[in-house]
Order: structure tokens, then sequence, then C-alpha cells
């Protein structure tokens, strides 16, 4: 969807990868083998997005950390744009919005840490989650998105039990 209207690559990896988990910092050679891709495109690519705003750097040791700038006036439109391009907004939308009330929802695996997948993993926390039903509303939202989607359901005491890296999609 993205790659008509953004025609480079290396700028769209970013994007997803800063957007949909913004709690994380990266490094240009964690990138370079996270994507592996030539350090000079990143970079490049880090560098306008620092000047424009849009990620902001510290010094950790001898590394240069990146990381989204949440205060970027279009931080919420890029979120939501990065939401959208991998189906999770559907997905939330199919599952949470049918199954009632859970406590709150997180975004784990591949597409927490920022990467591509095909896969959709999903952190339900609540009680009394009926689970024949949830995985009838997963089936309907994977035709939807086009995607897998794994759940796992954990009761409020069992939140610190939910895998790192993950990102709070839904409630408190």
């Amino acid at each position: 969807m993205l790659d008509v209207l953004i025609s480079n690559k290396t700028r769209i990896k970013l994007l997803f990868r800063f957007f949909l988990n913004p709690g994380e910092a990266a490094y240009l050679r964690g990138l370079e083998k996270e994507f592996d891709e030539n350090s000079n495109s990143i970079r490049m690519e880090l560098n306008r997005f620092e000047s424009a705003g849009i990620l902001s750097s510290y010094e950790d040791g001898n590394k240069k950390m990146y990381a989204v700038n949440t205060g970027y006036p279009l931080f919420g439109e890029l979120q939501s744009l990065a939401m959208k391009h991998f189906g999770v907004d559907i997905a939330l939308e199919e599952i949470v919005g049918k199954l009632g009330k859970p406590t709150s929802v997180y975004l784990t695996g591949q597409l927490a840490r920022g990467l591509d997948s095909n896969i959709i993993d999903l952190a339900i926390v609540g009680e009394h989650i009926d689970r024949p039903f949830l995985a009838s509303l997963s089936d309907k939202a994977e035709k939807l998105v086009g995607r897998k989607i794994r759940t796992m359901i954990l009761h409020p005491e069992e939140i610190d039990t939910i895998p790192e890296p993950r990102m709070l999609i839904y409630g408190k």
C-alpha cells in the first residue's frame, strides 16, 4: 500500500519500525542487522527523519540511539497509518470490539518490534474471555487483514508475563 506513495523501502521500514513501537530506540548497526540493508541508506534516512523532527537521538555510550519523537505533530497519524498498514486496527476492531470488555490488549511479536510479519500477535488481558468466540472472531479478522492472528489470553494479574516487546494498543 505505502510502497506506491513512498518508493524508498528503507524509509518505509524505518517508519514502521519506529511508529509501531514508539517506546523502542534503535541504533544504526542494530537497524542494519534487522533490515539486512546497507548502513549508508539507513543513515541517510535516519538523518532525514531527525532533521524533520520525526526522530530524536541521544548518545548511549559510543552508540547514537534513535527514537520516535512522540511530540511530532503528525505522530498520531503516522502511528495510525502503520497500524492500518499491518491490519492491526481491523484486528482490534473485529476482535476487541465484539469480544466484550477486555481490560487491555497488547501487540507483541515481530510487529511490536516494528518488523514486518505475516502474524499479528495479540495478548488479551481480561476476565471471563470466551475462548471459542475469540477463535471465531480471530478467523474472521484473519480473512479481512490477510494475516494470521495469534492470541494469548491473560488474567489481569498475569500482565507481567506478556512477552517483550509489547505495545499497549487498547485499554490501560
